[in-house]
């Protein structure tokens, strides 16, 4: 049985692996998690996966 509470996280894959600024994310398909891979405890922050979509469509549109 798989532990739900947690969510699956993922990094980018071009990050460098070297403890250099990362974010980890993670989706649950309606929400969108997203913390510091340095400080995996520390404070996370979500939002709607729409939001997140639309945050990373203006990310691409510059």
């Amino acid at each position: 049985m798989t532990d739900r509470s947690e969510p699956r996280w993922r990094r980018s894959s071009r990050s460098m692996g070297n403890g250099g600024n990362c974010v980890e994310v993670a989706d649950d398909g309606h929400v969108v998690h997203v913390r510091d891979s340095k400080d995996p405890e520390g404070p996370r922050f979500r939002c709607g996966a729409g939001a997140w979509r639309s945050f990373l469509a203006s990310l691409a549109d510059g």
